[in-house]
């Protein structure tokens, strides 16, 4: 049975600080259970708000972690769309080579011109780490915000992305949001892992909030996300929780 705990707090310096928390501990599980912790970003606001306070914080072991990117615009690491800039300037460099750089995986920067290649490629390098082996692989943690239209990842409403069943991770050319290209997750993948954090600030969205958490809209594309075999947590602000009746915010208790 999936399990959703939701959280809310009344600041997003709050959010960041019970993200602190919860990444120490599921990192701290993750390396006892198999010696590493696989965690894997998407964009946004996201970064800045999960990363304020981890570079910080000495109990982590980083050398152990291998960092993924749930989506990624298909341009330069270096570009301000990138994904990966925004965990290298938020995360990375203030850790400053805490992480193995061949334990940082972005996307591939001569693949950027064929997005389908370009998720291939990222697929490969999903399974060095995973195994080939497996049907799906079991990320320890994937941070994931969501857009005022329901997706997450770069899984957009009405999308044949969304409807995945066997691939790791795909392309996207005619994204609704710019830039159009990019390679994403799939939602097998998403729900295969042991833990998903949803990070959502901002009265902006309390109405999409109240439709993924309160309604399960199966129009929205995070309310597909459901793991038979982990836990999803939602990390909001009072601003974005406000409008929840049905599935109000639970203390927040690791």
């Amino acid at each position: 049975m999936p399990s959703t705990k939701v959280f809310s707090f009344p600041t997003t310096d709050d959010v960041s600080h019970a993200l602190d928390a919860f990444l120490a501990q599921a990192s701290s599980e993750a390396i006892a259970r198999s010696g590493k912790f696989t965690v894997a970003f998407s964009g946004g606001s996201l970064p800045a708000t999960a990363s304020k306070y981890l570079a910080q914080n000495t109990s982590i072991d980083f050398s152990r972690w291998y960092v993924f990117f749930a989506d990624e615009r298909c341009v330069a690491h270096d570009h301000p769309d990138s994904n990966y800039k925004l965990v290298a300037d938020h995360l990375l460099a203030p850790l400053d080579g805490k992480i193995p750089s061949e334990q940082i995986i972005p996307i591939n920067p001569q693949l950027l011109d064929d997005s389908d290649a370009a998720a291939a490629d990222y697929q490969k390098e999903l399974e060095s780490v995973f195994g080939s082996d497996e049907k799906f692989p079991q990320f320890d943690c994937i941070l994931l915000g969501i857009g005022p239209d329901g997706h997450t990842c770069s899984l957009f409403p009405g999308f044949a992305q969304l409807e995945e069943k066997s691939r790791w991770c795909v392309g996207i050319d005619n994204s609704p949001k710019p830039p159009p290209s990019r390679i994403t997750l799939t939602m097998p993948v998403l729900n295969a892992a042991r833990n998903v954090a949803f990070v959502v600030t901002g009265a902006g969205k309390r109405t999409t909030i109240k439709e993924i958490i309160d309604q399960s809209d199966v129009r929205l594309p995070a309310s597909h996300v459901a793991l038979p075999r982990g836990t999803v947590h939602w990390f909001l602000d009072d601003a974005a929780s406000q409008d929840l009746t049905l599935n109000k915010p639970s203390e927040f208790k690791l």
